[in-house]
């Protein structure tokens, strides 16, 4: 009988060990937003899993990390969460809950934005952007080129551990970013240098504060810690799917979601394992249709590749103007037969 009671004894003390352990655990919630490009672009959801796979299975840390396509219509997932990861178009997922992320803010939740998320409407920016992660993308200032970058990450800081040298890779990295006038608490975690010869293309939003930028250090990835004891972060990369297989492109990210979460970033990074060209092409989204497979970057071949043939912003309205007339033309045609 005493042996019975003793071993029932252990049993629950273990039970109530294993469930203080699963407690302890740092709560991700990865939000991916829905398809809205080929194959290979604004792979939301499959960027996200590749994230939270390397997190929960290859990272060796107490986290937990679930990801959810959209805005939860359970909004109890937010419960004891850490960090919230939007990686979506625009303001598409976070849109369907403003006030509760605000919440969640205030009460001293991470709050990380990826690439086209962190593009509110100025409005929007002023209200919440700033306030939860210093800053954001505005139209009519902002740009969004596509170029190759070589990213310093900033010195002595968590999500620079592990990270040896510049990490280079040709992405939409969005620069000259609204900040505050006075940014003296918005830390510049990963900045690169656009140049003539790295912008391979300049596309619809393109500003004379983005030409002026060329030649001088940008930011494009920022953090802030708040007032409310949360952190904040904004990354403009993210655009094309295949940079998840850059170690360091994805190590710098990584590092960035578990110090958001307000968790310790070990000192050699955090680890994942090198993805193969199998896993960069699962959870595509593809509409069903053949796509052309996705490879591991090659920066040798995108470097070499011609850079964008006008610059000023005189020369891409010119550009954009005729391309439009063209494709009227064409439907006018089209119409016609």
């Amino acid at each position: 009988m005493r042996r019975l009671s003793y071993l029932f004894h252990t049993l629950v003390v273990s039970a109530v060990l294993v469930s203080a352990a699963a407690a302890e655990k740092t709560q991700i919630l990865l939000l991916a937003g829905g398809p809205s490009h080929g194959p290979g672009q604004h792979e939301f959801r499959a960027g996200c899993i590749l994230l939270a796979r390397a997190l929960n299975e290859q990272s060796g840390l107490n986290v937990n990390a679930q990801v959810i396509s959209g805005w939860p219509e359970d909004e109890s997932v937010f419960d004891g969460v850490d960090a919230v990861i939007v990686y979506a178009d625009g303001t598409k997922v976070i849109r369907d809950g403003w006030e509760k992320a605000d919440q969640l803010a205030k009460s001293g939740v991470g709050l990380m934005f990826m690439h086209y998320a962190v593009h509110p409407s100025p409005e929007e920016g002023e209200k919440y952007y700033r306030p939860w992660i210093g800053g954001a993308f505005e139209t009519g200032f902002s740009v969004n080129p596509h170029w190759v970058a070589d990213l310093e990450t900033l010195p002595n800081h968590p999500v620079s551990n592990g990270i040896d040298g510049k990490i280079r890779a040709y992405d939409e990295f969005y620069y000259n970013m609204r900040f505050p006038k006075d940014r003296s608490h918005v830390q510049d975690l990963a900045t690169a240098v656009p140049t003539k010869e790295r912008l391979k293309r300049i596309i619809n939003l393109w500003t004379p504060e983005g030409y002026a930028g060329i030649g001088k250090k940008q930011t494009l990835m920022w953090g802030i810690e708040r007032p409310d004891g949360g952190r904040g972060i904004g990354f403009t990369g993210g655009h094309y799917h295949h940079n998840w297989a850059i170690d360091s492109f994805r190590q710098l990210v990584l590092n960035a979601i578990v110090w958001v979460a307000g968790a310790e970033v070990p000192e050699g990074g955090v680890e994942s394992l090198p993805i193969t060209e199998d896993q960069l092409n699962e959870n595509i989204d593809d509409g069903g249709k053949p796509f052309e497979r996705l490879k591991i970057p090659n920066m040798e071949e995108l470097m070499a590749l011609p850079p964008n043939p006008w610059f000023t912003p005189e020369e891409h309205a010119e550009a954009e103007a005729k391309k439009r007339a063209a494709r009227a033309k064409q439907k006018e045609k089209a119409k016609a037969k």
